[in-house]
């Protein structure tokens, strides 16, 4: 019987050129060293029972070989954040058990090979930030188990196909960001179908049109409980008893990037930003009670924000700067206790900024650029407020003085008191007291006795 061993030397200092074990390996992780050169030639051939293959995180050039083609077992493969160039070798399509494939960070370029068909158990897809062009490929309608596909940061073009909704109908996280996509994005009309979507970013695009009401079809948006609890199992991956964590992302979130790893199951989020979206602010969207994350920045949005928008309980961060939104702040904003980033800058909303609960939380960059908004945050006072504030510093002088003449009357008045206690409290109890009023009294006569004795002999001696 074959024995079959893994090799784990990740996270650690090891330089030169990537070694190759001998046969019968079936786990290989060499990820975050320092391994320099291009990929052995025959690391095909030499490995075929290979079925973990870690590099990432090194410093390796050169192509991705052909030869790797070759591992027809392997599951997972990351060569992710290297310097590898060139394009994605088509006989890739052999690895047909394959569950994640990770080649982002690196300087990949070309168009996606249409090789993608016979991957029919891909989970996982990472491309991001690279060089790749051109449209996405029709091969792709067959990843109909993907789970997390990541095309951000590269220079793909043309539409995003309308297909993309029911061909994944098992996506949870779908990144294009900052790509050349354009036209009205036909996958927001087939949202309805992608029932576990989590994470949508469609930012730094050219899309346009309005955003469809379907957006508030997103059923794992819309219960948290759900997503809680539904989709944790399918981002790790099972091998001799261990849990392999097949993905973490870079979000941008609350105007910066947060790495999610472990707890990517829990968010939850829209990004819109940077497109050419126009229409009325998408209502629908206070549907999704288990959103975390929202972003419609910088697009030509108009309408209200609707009074429902307070359904969000979980939202963290929101930003619609740099849209046309009018009309008043929701009062309702303010229950939304989670919040911790807004951005409601350069739009034309009116009237007072609600300042209670959450909403006190902010300071004015969060409201500029709106010429019409008043309140306590912004230099423009709503009207009554400075009427207001001095009623409230009128009333507050009369309880002042009030206040002072109460004191000055309480001061006289204990004055009075000290002075009549002083005189008549001796009375009292002289009267109360008998032998107290005779020995006072007979004191008295001494005294006077004493007084009268001493004038007399004084006026004799003046004669």
């Amino acid at each position: 019987m074959t024995s079959f061993v893994s090799i784990d030397f990740s996270s650690n200092l090891f330089k030169g050129p990537v070694p190759l074990p001998n046969s019968n390996c079936r786990l290989l992780d060499l990820s975050n060293n320092t391994l320099s050169r291009s990929i052995p030639p025959n690391i095909g051939e030499s490995n075929l029972d290979l079925e973990f293959l870690y590099l990432s995180d090194n410093q390796i050039t050169g192509n991705i070989l052909k030869s790797i083609g070759y591992m027809s077992n392997l599951k997972m493969i990351d060569l992710s954040r290297n310097s590898l160039t060139g394009s994605i070798p088509s006989s890739i399509r052999n690895c047909s058990g394959l569950f994640t494939l990770n080649l982002g960070h690196n300087n990949l370029s070309g168009a996606i090979p249409n090789c993608f068909a016979q991957l029919n158990w891909l989970q996982v897809l990472h491309l991001n930030k690279n060089m790749l062009s051109r449209e996405l490929p029709l091969s792709f309608q067959n990843l109909s188990s993907l789970e997390i596909l990541d095309l951000s940061y590269n220079k793909l073009s043309g539409d995003i196909p309308s297909w993309s909704g029911t061909a994944f109908s098992s996506l949870i996280i779908l990144k294009l960001r900052t790509n050349a996509f354009s036209g009205a994005g036909g996958l927001l009309f087939g949202l309805s179908n992608l029932t576990s979507l989590q994470i949508l970013d469609l930012a730094e695009n050219n899309l346009s049109g309005s955003i469809p009401s379907t957006l508030g079809d997103l059923m794992a948006m819309s219960d948290k409980h759900n997503i809680r609890h539904k989709h944790k199992p399918s981002l790790y991956v099972r091998y001799e008893e261990e849990y392999f964590d097949m993905d973490k992302l870079i979000m941008k979130a609350k105007g910066q990037d947060l790495e999610y790893a472990k707890f990517l199951y829990l968010v939850v989020s829209i990004d819109l930003s940077s497109n050419n979206f126009i229409g009325e602010f998408p209502k629908e969207i206070t549907k999704l009670h288990g959103l975390i994350f929202l972003n419609l920045s910088r697009n030509h949005i108009n309408g209200l924000i609707p009074q429902d928008i307070s359904m969000l309980h979980e939202l963290q961060s929101l930003d619609l700067s740099c849209n046309n939104i009018y009309g008043i702040i929701p009062s309702s904003m303010s229950s939304l206790t989670f919040l911790s980033y807004l951005d409601l800058s350069n739009n034309n909303f009116s009237g007072k900024i609600p300042f209670t609960g959450q909403m006190t939380t902010f300071n004015a960059s969060a409201f500029g650029g709106n010429p019409q908004l008043c309140g306590r945050l912004l230099v423009a006072h709503c009207q009554g407020d400075d009427l207001d504030q001095g009623k409230g510093q009128g009333q507050s002088n009369v309880e002042d003085e009030n206040d002072d003449g109460f004191i000055d009357q309480w001061f006289y008045l204990s004055i009075g008191l000290g002075f009549a206690v002083g005189i008549l409290g001796p009375f009292f109890v002289l009267v109360i007291k008998k032998p107290w009023c005779v020995a006072y009294f007979n004191l008295v006569d001494k005294i006077v006795d004493k007084s009268l004795y001493v004038a007399k002999k004084m006026k004799k001696h003046s004669r």
